[in-house]
């Protein structure tokens, strides 16, 4: 049974999601480097398919009448496209998690979890993805379904609740919220795709994380109106486009998070993921660590095993 979740949160018979709760990313699995066949198109307005032509059809770096310098923003995008089509053809991602969160005190909680993704080939859509807690007790089986949309679309988001057997869709005015009490929120789990931002480009220096690695540092504006952030701002390499650092700044304008990524590995000789994620509240002093291990490409995944119906069997 399906029903809407409003900003009331998940019912009180689930006692950790009370204090107000996507692969990957946990969507988190990519960050940076999520997987888009699409962006949108500055100068004609339209949603075209990542090629050489469309960078050119677009102004990036060319116009009809020869050569001329790139603005920040057409910067920022062509830089946007190239990450992710670093990334194209993953297919499908089953990986193993650890959730710590920390409180101001530094106090730790530990939570297990499974997650995976599907790479959606579609033009106009994200990919799928369903984070599925097995640790401890209390949250086995608890379950969060997102199929990534791109702007002005939101991500469509289904939460499981073993205690109460019901499958919850979360509002689009929740996703702001924070998951499972942790520092990441409903929206920072659906994948990040080139069309969901504007953004520009601020300038290189060294990266915050390594300083013998150059980064590219581009703001990046939601278009979502409901998005609870007014901006990021992120460290990108420039050899292989991993994300290294990024800040989150609220509604308000201030300062609220920062997302630190490290550890990375490369697979299949062409995809990097990055095998711990550190958010940290700097209003709080709260944070939640991500560790991935086990990662595996290529899997039989299939869309079938991306439907509230499946996410209600996913319990171990």
């Amino acid at each position: 049974m399906n029903e809407s979740i409003d900003k009331t949160g998940v019912p009180t018979v689930v006692p950790v999601l009370l204090s107000n709760l996507r692969s990957l990313y946990l969507p988190w699995i990519r960050w940076g480097l999520r997987k888009s066949y699409r962006a949108r198109c500055t100068a004609t307005g339209g949603v075209v398919a990542v090629s050489l032509v469309s960078l050119v059809l677009c102004g990036f770096g060319f116009a009809a009448g020869g050569a001329h310098a790139e603005t920040p923003e057409e910067k920022a995008m062509r830089i946007a496209l190239e990450a992710d089509q670093s990334d194209l053809g993953f297919g499908s991602i089953e990986v193993d998690g650890e959730m710590i969160l920390r409180d101001g005190a530094g106090r730790e909680s530990r939570r297990a979890f499974r997650s995976m993704v599907l790479e959606r080939p579609e033009l106009d859509v994200g990919d799928l993805s369903i984070i599925v807690f097995q640790d401890p007790l209390d949250m086995r089986g608890i379950g969060l379904l997102t199929h990534s949309n791109i702007e002005p679309e939101n991500d469509d988001q289904w939460l499981y609740v073993p205690s109460i057997r019901r499958v919850k869709r979360i509002s689009s005015s929740n996703q702001s919220g924070k998951f499972v009490a942790s520092e990441f929120s409903y929206e920072d789990l659906g994948s990040q795709e080139v069309g969901d931002f504007d953004r520009k480009w601020l300038r290189d220096e060294p990266c915050p994380t390594d300083s013998a690695l150059t980064c590219f540092v581009l703001e990046d504006y939601p278009k979502n109106p409901r998005s609870g952030y007014s901006k990021r701002i992120t460290w990108l390499d420039t050899s292989e486009y991993r994300t290294h650092f990024i800040e989150f700044y609220n509604r308000r304008g201030d300062l609220e998070k920062t997302l630190t990524l490290a550890g990375y590995q490369q697979y299949l000789d062409r995809h990097w993921r990055a095998h711990n994620l550190n958010m940290v509240n700097l209003q709080t002093g709260k944070s939640t660590e991500l560790v991935w291990t086990n990662y595996g490409f290529r899997t039989s995944l299939s869309s079938r095993d991306f439907t509230s119906q499946h996410l209600t069997r996913l319990r171990r």
